[in-house]
C-alpha cells in the first residue's frame, strides 16, 4: 500500500472503554473521539490494537450497551473512505462479524504484516506473544474454547455481560496489566518475540498495544519495537508519514 503524498497512519489501543465504568470512561471516550476527529483529515489509515473496550462480546443479536459514540465516529470515518483495521486485544477478542458487517471494518485476530512506502510493518495486540504472560496464555485457552464460549453465549446477556465486566476490572490476570512497568529490555517478552521473528525476516517496525506503556526500542539498526501505550494514563499513539513511526501524545482537554 502506498500513502498518498500529505496523508498519514494511525495507530491506537488500550482504551478500555466501560472501565472501571461508564461513567468513569465517558471522559476518556470523549478525549479519544476528539483525536479522532482531528487526524481524519490526514489519516490514510487507522490502526486499532486492541482493547478498544473493556468488555465485549457478541451475542446472536445483541452487543454490550453503550460507545455510540465511538462506533458513530467510525462509521463516519469509513464511510468517508478511511481505512480502519481493527486487531482484537486480550478484553475485546469475542468479535464474530458486527464490526465488518456493521461498519465495514475488517477484524484480526492474530498479527499480520503489511507494507506502506516498502517499509514493512508487523502489528498486533501483543497479548500472549513471546516467552512469559504464561497466566494470560492458560487463560486465553479458556477464552477461546468453543465450548466455553457456547456455554457463555446461554447466559442472559445482562448476567453474562455483569459477570464479565466485573471479572475485567477485578482480575489482573484477565486485565493483563498487573505489571504495567517497564521491564529492562531483555525481560520484555514482546521485544524478545520480536527478537525471534528477525531472525527468519525483517521488519522495519513491530508494533503492539497490550502492555500499557509507550515505548519505543531499537531492536538493530534497522528494526524497532513500538508499543503504543493507552488511552487511561498515557494518551499515546503511532503516527507513521510514510517514512518514520514516531509516538505522540494526544494532549487536547477533552
Amino acid at each position: 500500500m502506498n500513502i498518498p503524498e500529505g496523508k498519514k497512519i494511525y495507530f491506537s489501543s488500550d482504551n478500555h472503554l466501560g472501565a472501571p465504568t461508564a461513567e468513569a470512561s465517558f471522559p476518556r471516550e470523549k478525549k479519544f473521539v476528539a483525536w479522532l476527529n482531528e487526524i481524519e483529515h490526514d489519516a490514510a489509515a487507522i490502526f486499532l490494537l486492541g482493547d478498544l473496550f473493556d468488555f465485549w462480546f457478541e451475542y446472536k443479536t445483541v452487543v454490550p450497551k453503550g460507545f455510540v459514540r465511538t462506533l458513530g465516529k467510525l462509521a463516519e470515518l469509513r464511510d468517508k473512505g478511511i481505512q480502519i483495521f481493527f486487531f482484537v486485544g486480550n478484553h475485546d477478542l469475542w468479535m464474530n462479524g458486527y464490526f465488518e458487517k456493521e461498519l465495514n471494518i475488517p477484524v484480526y485476530h492474530k498479527p499480520k504484516e503489511f507494507t506502506f512506502n516498502n517499509t514493512t510493518f508487523f502489528i498486533g495486540h501483543g497479548d500472549g506473544l513471546g516467552p512469559g504472560d504464561k497466566g494470560y496464555k492458560r487463560m486465553k485457552k479458556v477464552f477461546t474454547n468453543p465450548f466455553f464460549k457456547w456455554c457463555f453465549r446461554w447466559l442472559h446477556p445482562d448476567i453474562g455481560v455483569r459477570i464479565a465486566q466485573y471479572l475485567s476490572v477485578k482480575n489482573k490476570l484477565i486485565s493483563g496489566d498487573d505489571d504495567a512497568t517497564f521491564l529492562g529490555e531483555d525481560n520484555e517478552w514482546l521485544v524478545q518475540y520480536s527478537k525471534r521473528k528477525l531472525e527468519t525476516k525483517h521488519y522495519d517496525y513491530f508494533v503492539f498495544g497490550h502492555r500499557h506503556l509507550p515505548l519505543e526500542i531499537d531492536l538493530n539498526e534497522k528494526s524497532k519495537y513500538v508499543n503504543l501505550g493507552d488511552w487511561i494514563q498515557y494518551y499515546t499513539y503511532g503516527e507513521f508519514d510514510g517514512k518514520t513511526l514516531s509516538l505522540k501524545k494526544y494532549d487536547a482537554d477533552s
